[in-house]
């Protein structure tokens, strides 16, 4: 099929930051491929959506959907093909699939947990891209988008895991620009603040800035289409990362050591 609008792939598009994407994109006349665990969410977000090139819900089966776990990564690759082959090819993939909980080094059952944690915001962000690399360097074009965190500026508390894997994958998208930078693919990482997800409602402190998923997906649809290499979102988020960022080790200990802790998975009734 030829695509009327951008052909973007999305993961983690069942709820949340993800499927306020996939509707930001779908309103603009994208074709879509949503990938997610929840096969039945799936579906009824579809439905909800317009056609591409259109304005109306007339045939929703112009989009994809492909139900599974990003950490199997051979089903990204089946999904990726069947995508492409559909499509006609890809402008945009998002990986936008995480997960968030508190983990604590000296408590040996959070270990899984840290480990599933690199594994889903991680190595998952990596299995995303990697099928469809060979069709946009063949394109001459095309976008990887890695959703990283303000939470991988610094350290947190009770959040090493979390931190940590946010603070991987900012790296690791700019390795990949620099890579692909001779292939014409462009890769931009964007870094949410506190979005209102089922993931941060879980949150028992307070959120400052916090946001809701579609103006978030708004902006960051912007930033993708603008060329921008780093992006956090909101703005306000990014005056406060940057300072962080410069922020005395020592100043930093002492305002941070006490700071509000995510709650740990085996404290969680409904884990992300």
């Amino acid at each position: 099929m030829a695509a009327a609008g951008p052909r973007v792939f999305i993961t983690g598009a069942s709820s949340g930051i993800g499927a306020a994407l996939a509707a930001r994109y779908a309103a603009d006349g994208a074709t879509l491929g949503l990938f997610a665990r929840r096969e039945a969410v799936l579906q009824e977000l579809v439905a909800t959506l317009p056609s591409p090139g259109t304005a109306s819900r007339i045939s929703p089966a112009a989009h994809r959907t492909y139900p599974g776990d990003v950490c199997d990564h051979a089903a990204l690759a089946a999904a990726a093909r069947d995508f492409i082959a559909h499509a006609g090819g890809i402008d945009i993939v998002i990986a936008s699939a995480g997960i968030s909980h508190g983990t604590l080094t000296e408590v040996p059952e959070d270990l899984p947990v840290f480990e599933s944690i690199i594994a889903t915001n991680v190595t998952a962000t990596v299995a995303t891209f990697a099928p469809f690399i060979e069709t946009m360097r063949a394109q001459g074009h095309g976008t990887l988008v890695g959703i990283a965190s303000v939470a991988g500026v610094r350290g947190l508390p009770g959040g090493g895991g979390y931190s940590a894997s946010k603070a991987a994958v900012v790296t690791y998208c700019e390795s990949l620009r620099l890579e692909m930078r001779r292939h014409g693919i462009r890769v931009v990482t964007i870094a949410p603040g506190y979005i209102d997800t089922p993931m941060t409602q879980q949150n028992r402190y307070h959120m400052p800035f916090l946001m809701t998923p579609e103006r978030f997906a708004a902006r960051a649809v912007r930033a993708i289409g603008g060329g921008v290499r780093y992006r956090v979102i909101p703005w306000q988020m990014g005056v406060v990362a940057r300072l962080l960022r410069w922020l005395p080790d020592a100043l930093y200990d002492l305002a941070f050591a006490r700071a509000p802790r995510k709650a740990r998975k085996s404290m969680s009734r409904n884990a992300p």
